[in-house]
């Protein structure tokens, strides 16, 4: 298995995905955002950060990067592809993910450690999730609220694509624990073929023992267990 993390002018979670790949005896490569080639890598990694300075739309022009022709082909392809914050972002304005992510109800940049609760274990990120646990996990942005309109909300509750919730550290989910506005409290989705997932919190931050927590570690396992069986 080979994994490839995307750099985009303004990432700062790459060095991050790496390490933590790299941990888990992992082949993994950074593919620089004017790359044309995927380089054989099978799990591709859209990183957190501030692409292009988050002008515009955050996200919106790395969509355009010339190695996102290439991002979506392998996704349109049925090739797993992951987007941990901006990269979320990036891949709702690719539309390879629904909705899209607006500014925090309260107008600020949040950064602090949150807690999700695993909405479905029917897919390769949250396959072995504890649906019962509250996962610790940091978040640092200021455009996370998911929205999409009633209809695609409808959508993705139907087809079993929201992942992940915000909630407190007991896992109940309430607006109390909505830090930033999603629609349903949504803080990670997939797409209906399941080989596309979006999160705005980052695991990868959150998978070291040195750093206390290692519930991230936990998250990005799944991805690494599910598809080496």
């Amino acid at each position: 298995m080979k994994f490839g993390v995307v750099v985009f002018p303004g990432s700062n979670c790459d060095d991050d995905t790496v390490g933590v790949l790299q941990a888990m005896d992992q082949d993994v490569i950074k593919l620089w955002h004017k790359d044309t080639d995927l380089q054989g890598c099978d799990f591709i990694i859209l990183p957190g950060g501030f692409s292009y300075g988050d002008y515009l739309r955050s996200g919106a022009i790395a969509r355009f990067s010339p190695i996102m022709e290439k991002v979506i082909e392998h996704a349109n392809n049925g090739g797993y592809l992951l987007g941990i914050c901006n990269g979320f972002q990036v891949l709702v304005e690719a539309g390879l993910l629904p909705g899209v992510l607006l500014r925090n109800d309260f107008q600020k940049f949040v950064s602090k450690n949150i807690y999700l609760k695993t909405i479905s274990n029917n897919a390769l990120l949250t396959n072995g999730l504890d649906l019962n646990k509250a996962y610790k996990i940091p978040v640092a942005h200021a455009d996370g609220r998911y929205f999409a309109d009633a209809k695609t909300v409808q959508e993705l509750i139907n087809n079993d694509q929201i992942l992940f919730k915000y909630c407190d550290k007991n896992g109940d989910i309430s607006d109390e624990t909505n830090l930033n506005g999603s629609i349903e409290n949504i803080a990670g989705i997939c797409n209906a073929n399941r080989n596309v997932f979006g999160m705005m919190p980052h695991p990868e931050r959150a998978a070291d023992p040195m750093l206390g927590n290692i519930d991230g570690l936990e998250i990005l396992q799944q991805i690494v267990g599910e598809i080496l069986v």
